[in-house]
């Protein structure tokens, strides 16, 4: 049996405030994307792991085999890995989440314990999220939009990203994200924040750079994806993205779609 594992971006990502029990309140609006991971799962009496990517451990600290191991799966699994780990694009959590659909176990409080987002990743599509990022709330799809993903060498841990934050932003709503969806959300890309921005970019002013780039060649919509560091352009025609491609040179880019 092979699984894809979807990444995802975030058209938006507003922190909402500290709660309690040391976790942030969010709201974002995710988005699943063409790039994917690849499962391979075979039957087996014991639960191994192998990775093309030699620098990924496939020990107990993989979200793979601790999603297995949550609903007592045992398997030979191979990951194919195309989502680059550390990135904001939830390849992790999508692994995870594709486990659990691959063995059907879609329950959202086991993919709750596994990562915030690994709800998300059970349906995909683009969803309003909120609390820690597991309250879902399905929207429709806003698919297939052209996209230009950026690559930059340097990388963001998300606890760290939270320990720079400098401010908190009101939350716009599901019924304004709503509406930015029916009327064409591209049209609303001033309204698309992420909080995350700000501090990281003041760390890493390349990515900064990049997504100033992204716009001068084009991009309808530019945004850090998550905590960073994946740079993502939106464009309103395939064209148009596949014209700016060209002129990346420095850092790794690829192609793909919202889906």
């Amino acid at each position: 049996m092979q699984v894809a594992a979807h990444a995802k971006i975030n058209w938006s990502l507003r922190v909402i405030g500290k709660r309690a029990d040391g976790y942030h309140d969010i709201e974002t609006l995710f988005q699943t994307i063409s790039l994917h991971d690849l499962l391979t799962i075979e039957k087996s009496d014991r639960l191994t792991l192998t990775c093309s990517d030699p620098s990924i451990p496939t020990d107990d600290t993989n979200l793979v085999i601790r999603a297995a191991r949550a609903i007592g799966a045992t398997a030979r699994i191979h990951l194919e890995k195309r989502i680059p780990a550390g990135g904001g694009l939830g390849g992790g959590s999508s692994d995870a989440a594709a486990i659990l659909s691959a063995f059907n176990r879609k329950d959202p409080q086991i993919a709750l314990s596994l990562g915030s987002d690994v709800p998300f990743f059970l349906h995909g599509g683009t969803a309003y999220a909120t609390g820690r990022g597991e309250k879902i709330e399905a929207l429709p799809r806003v698919a297939p939009v052209p996209l230009l993903l950026l690559f930059p060498e340097e990388r963001v841990l998300t606890a760290q990203a939270y320990a720079i934050l400098r401010r908190f932003s009101p939350p716009l709503g599901l019924q304004r994200l709503r509406a930015m969806i029916d009327d064409n959300l591209l049209d609303h890309a001033t309204e698309l924040i992420n909080d995350f921005e700000e501090p990281v970019f003041a760390k890493f002013p390349h990515l900064h750079a990049l997504k100033t780039r992204l716009y001068e060649e084009g991009a309808a919509w530019a945004a850090m994806s998550g905590s960073g560091s994946t740079i993502a352009g939106a464009f309103r025609s395939q064209a148009d993205r596949d014209d700016a491609i060209r002129r990346f040179s420095g850092v790794r880019a690829a192609a793909c779609e919202t889906v």
